[in-house]
């Protein structure tokens, strides 16, 4: 698989910082390229989807 592409993104400013995605923030989620405004705001929202992804995963 190649790498994402900031072209290829679902959208144009990061959700956490709002400011426009970088090339070193993006990711793939559901088949789709999200882009972030760092790595930082990137790792937090793979953070919290593996949270989430846990807490349904583990839910009685």
């Amino acid at each position: 698989m190649s790498a994402p592409r900031r072209e290829d993104a679902v959208n144009d400013v990061c959700p956490w910082s709002g400011k426009p995605i970088s090339d070193d923030g993006l990711t793939v989620y559901r088949g789709a390229v999200v882009g972030f405004y760092n790595p930082g705001c990137r790792d937090k929202f793979d953070a919290a989807i593996t949270a989430f992804d846990r807490a349904i995963e583990t839910r009685p």
